[in-house]
């Protein structure tokens, strides 16, 4: 299958117009577009990526907060997460994020990719991860500013929880649908390539 050639757009300039933590920065870029049009007032907004992850015990209950978010109308359900450090990574950042804030580690870490929250204005990279066979390791020592209480879900209640909106931030709802399809789809995988392996050690005793 032949595709049409995409064509990139091209940096002319960046500036930084306001950068009042280090938390926010927004720049002004000048972009030249395919065409040759010139925009030269492109805003692009830069916060520090994040790692989210969503926890699962042994007995498949899932680690979630129940808290308040300043942008946020009422309560939401959320996975644990947070900003990375300077020079961290997203792994790291969070088995960090897991421990201080629950107070749980993982045995088993599962990477769910990595997404850019807005594409045309940047902002920042969500690194997504499940983390299986859970185990409380400590007390949490939490920094966070909002009011929460941890709460763990079984799987038919994140189900339903999810279904009715109660995780409301895309990047928080992205997570819990990948871990979930994650769960759902690996079993069968397993299940296949058990049958396989069965198949060819069978093939290989009647040689």
């Amino acid at each position: 299958m032949n595709h049409k050639e995409l064509r990139h757009w091209e940096t002319l300039s960046k500036q930084v117009i306001l950068q009042p933590n280090k938390f926010l920065t927004v720049e002004n870029h000048i972009v030249k577009l395919p065409d040759g049009q010139i925009i030269p007032d492109w805003s692009w907004l830069i916060i520090p990526d994040a790692a989210i992850v969503l926890a699962v015990t042994a007995d498949q209950q899932f680690l979630c907060f129940r808290q308040i978010k300043y942008a946020v109308d009422g309560t939401t359900l959320a996975p644990v997460g947070g900003m990375l450090e300077p020079g961290e990574s997203p792994l790291d950042a969070a088995q960090r994020e897991l421990r201080e804030e629950m107070g749980y580690s993982a045995s088993e870490w599962v990477n769910l990719g990595s997404y850019i929250l807005d594409p045309n204005r940047g902002v920042a990279t969500m690194h997504l991860f499940l983390a299986l066979n859970a185990e409380k390791a400590a007390e949490p020592d939490s920094d966070d500013l909002e009011d929460q209480e941890m709460l763990l879900l079984s799987r038919t209640e994140i189900e339903a929880a999810l279904k009715e909106g109660q995780f409301k931030i895309l990047a928080w709802t992205a997570v819990v649908s990948l871990v979930l399809n994650y769960l759902q789809v690996s079993p069968l995988v397993s299940k296949v390539q058990k049958v396989v392996r069965q198949d060819l050690v069978s093939r290989d005793d009647h040689l």
